[in-house]
């Protein structure tokens, strides 16, 4: 069994992300002053008095009459939070009372049938918890007086809230990967998330930008379970005007290193960007594997712009030529059930371990062909070579001199290593160190 789900949720501005910031004790869900800054569902592991359990951050649940052209789709996804929470934390505002989108979200949770813990928040001294009574009028239960800022109340929550979660299997997430999905604005990373997971789980828009934190949503696929992650999509820094753009371009950044492959979302009509290869350098650099996907292929019609697709790939991703590559349709479907099968191959690429004696035997074989390496008058001589890590794989070069490895030298063997063993979506290290005398 998983962890189990509590979702917050609430109209917008009344403190949700701060809430969540404040019980899982990092700072991952964006807090700012702007209402409905959260607009999908993000999640956050917590823990309390050793129950271990993921706290979803709704997008404010408007009134219909709001002019957010995002007010319809944010409730959406606020109720099917909801309908997937083992319990539920409802925040609501001490200093405004009782608002007409107040009454809205205690409707829902009427209607869900799930456990509500209902949270008065900004209930920042001890004479203004007597402001949380009138919220029994919402007949959602007690109401809890709490400063999410200060911490004021948040144990006694807490305490209550934990002896309505399921037990958890501790052993049920240890090997889920995690899969981030990545890309420029408006590339179809949520369009790609929906039709993996099978469900309306992140907003799809057509406005650069929409998703702005990072969604995770757990996925089961031929009996194995994945954690995908959709990133917001990310800009160049000397574009990013706003804090608010800036503190989604970090928590993309985090997403990727947490990831064990990242799909290179790719607009297809656009083509290989600057900001494509700055991610495919990332997602190398943070050791995870990569999948490119060139998206909107049904939209390049002629042959020539597709062969030129192709040929930027191998141009401008050059340094990741390891990296698998379909063409796909997200909004169509199109090869997206293939997707499945690379992940696994890059997954299973980048976990494993490649027997001491095989990997000798290449380097017995490079050494008599002859190829080497050196400075002044000492030659690189190498003498045995070991796998010494996984995820990414890692291979220690016991030699005479360190110093005398080149960057040539080392792609060389590289190249080499990737010809005999597969190695195929996955970014390998190569280390060397002096050979003990």
């Amino acid at each position: 069994m998983a962890k189990p789900i509590v979702a917050v949720v609430g109209r917008p501005n009344v403190g949700k992300s701060t809430f969540v910031n404040r019980v899982s004790q990092r700072p991952e869900a964006i807090v700012h002053e702007t209402e409905g800054v959260t607009r999908d569902r993000t999640t956050h592991d917590a823990e309390w008095n050793g129950v271990e359990f993921i706290l979803v951050d709704t997008g404010g649940i408007e009134a219909l009459s709001s002019d957010d052209a995002f007010s319809g789709k944010i409730r959406e996804q606020a109720e099917l939070a909801i309908e997937q929470a083992d319990a539920v934390v409802f925040l609501v505002d001490s200093k405004t009372g009782i608002t007409k989108e107040d009454e809205i979200v205690a409707g829902i949770l009427k209607r869900a049938d799930t456990p509500v813990m209902l949270a008065v928040n900004k209930c920042d001294t001890v004479s203004q918890d007597a402001y949380a009574y009138e919220f029994y009028a919402l007949g959602v239960g007690d109401p809890y007086p709490i400063s999410s800022q200060h911490g004021n109340g948040i144990g006694d929550l807490l305490d209550d809230l934990v002896k309505l979660l399921p037990s958890l299997d501790d052993d049920a997430e240890d090997d889920m990967p995690a899969v981030a999905i990545i890309g420029r604005p408006n590339a179809g990373k949520s369009s790609l998330l929906n039709r993996l997971s099978g469900q309306q789980r992140s907003i799809v828009s057509d406005v650069a930008g929409t998703t702005r934190d990072v969604v995770d949503t757990i996925v089961e696929h031929d009996g194995k379970t994945y954690k995908l992650v959709d990133t917001a999509g990310m800009r160049k820094r000397t574009n990013i005007s706003e804090d608010l753009e800036y503190y989604s371009y970090v928590r993309s950044e985090r997403a990727i290193q947490r990831a064990d492959v990242a799909l290179l979302v790719v607009d297809s009509t656009v083509g290989i960007t600057d900001q494509d290869q700055r991610l495919a350098g990332m997602a190398n650099e943070s050791g995870c594997g990569l999948v490119v996907l060139l998206n909107k292929w049904d939209l390049v019609t002629t042959p020539e712009r597709r062969e030129k697709l192709v040929a930027d790939i191998n141009e401008r991703l050059h340094f990741v030529t390891y990296a698998l590559n379909l063409r796909i349709s997200a909004l169509t479907g199109r090869s997206v059930e293939r997707i499945w099968g690379m992940i696994d191959t890059v997954i299973a690429n980048r976990s494993q371990t490649i027997p001491t004696s095989q990997l000798n035997k290449l380097l017995t074989e490079l050494r008599e062909f002859g190829h080497t390496v050196s400075q002044g008058k000492q030659q690189l001589k190498m003498n045995y070579v070991t796998q010494t890590g996984t995820k990414p794989p890692v291979f220690t070069f016991f030699v005479n001199n360190p110093t005398i490895v080149t960057d040539n030298y080392e792609r060389y063997l590289e190249n080499r290593m990737r010809e005999r063993f597969d190695l195929t979506g996955t970014p390998i290290r190569l280390k060397f160190k002096k050979k003990a005398q």
